[in-house]
């Protein structure tokens, strides 16, 4: 006996399509909208937060900048456009404070915190223990001490009956009155002592993770410590340079408390750099609309030194 035939289809009848079935479409196009709004759910608490505490106040800042704002002696401010920002760049004593800003923030930062602290950190690379914890423990010291204490050291080292001038009198070398006679280069002589510690702790990082069979193949091909240096060392931390020389400014830019200890900007202006400038114009001379056009000049000089800093990190290798 033999097993029937299966039926087969007729002529008219359609073919079930093999493998599984296809999925339904969920949602239309609504859907990938639902998604990141239910992805930007947690982090919206924190942006509610940057929009009201940070963007709002700047926001604030920029509106009164364009003012004639005062503290006293008005009743309302008035909208004044962009006479805030002329009256800065005729201003003589604006422009005496914008390039006592540059030479603070290059002789301070970009050579010393930055130079002295590639220099320590290359040093402690090859010290003994003992010597890299001393000197990490004095160096960090400075670093953590609250600007205030650090102004009123730097203060008593620098005056005229100052730690400075003893030891020069002990080596019966001529002294002087430094915060009167060199006021910025001892103001920013103080900042490369407090800030150096930060470019240390980036630099030795940066060198630790240089691979020690690189350096080894230099020194047996006859490469000297400036040749390694400069051929190896400095191209191969190049990203660190380049984030700590924008931290650094950035930090540089805005040092006021320091300075303010040490000379109150004094004698006359001869250290007077934009913060201490913004806030004598906003606090001590009332005009709180012409010292917030002064800080956004600042945030923008900043801006402009950050822009460069992220270009030439962008183009290396």
């Amino acid at each position: 006996m033999t097993a029937a035939a299966p039926h087969a289809p007729g002529p008219g009848a359609t073919k079930s399509p093999s493998g599984p079935p296809a999925p339904r479409a969920t949602g239309g196009p609504k859907a990938p909208l639902h998604r990141s709004l239910t992805r930007a759910l947690p982090v919206s608490p924190a942006l509610v937060l940057l929009l009201l505490f940070l963007a709002g106040p700047i926001a604030y800042c920029a509106y009164i900048a364009f003012t004639d704002l005062q503290l006293t002696g008005q009743a309302e401010s008035s909208f004044v456009g962009f006479d805030n920002f002329r009256t800065a760049f005729q201003d003589e004593d604006f422009l005496n404070a914008v390039w006592l800003t540059l030479v603070f923030t290059v002789v301070s930062s970009l050579i010393g915190q930055n130079t002295l602290g590639l220099a320590l950190a290359t040093l402690m690379q090859r010290a003994s223990k003992p010597v890299r914890t001393l000197t990490g423990g004095i160096v960090i010291t400075a670093w953590v001490l609250p600007e205030v204490v650090a102004g009123f050291l730097l203060y008593a080292f620098f005056r005229r009956e100052g730690t400075l001038n003893a030891i020069l009198d002990w080596l019966h070398l001529p002294s002087q009155n430094w915060l009167f006679t060199l006021p910025i280069l001892a103001v920013s002589f103080a900042n490369v002592w407090r800030g150096t510690a930060f470019s240390m702790l980036v630099y030795s990082a940066a060198l630790n993770e240089i691979p020690k069979e690189i350096t080894e193949a230099a020194e047996v091909d006859g490469a000297g410590g400036w040749r390694r240096m400069w051929h190896i060392t400095l191209p191969m931390i190049r990203r660190s340079i380049g984030t700590n020389l924008m931290l650094n400014t950035l930090q540089t830019l805005s040092v006021f408390g320091l300075i303010w200890v040490m000379t109150r900007g004094g004698p006359g202006d001869k250290s007077q750099t934009l913060p201490l400038f913004m806030y004598e114009q906003a606090f001590q001379n009332s005009m709180i609309g012409y010292g917030t056009a002064v800080a956004l000049l600042l945030l923008l000089v900043g801006s402009l030194f950050s822009l460069i800093y992220l270009r030439l990190l962008r183009t290396e290798v």
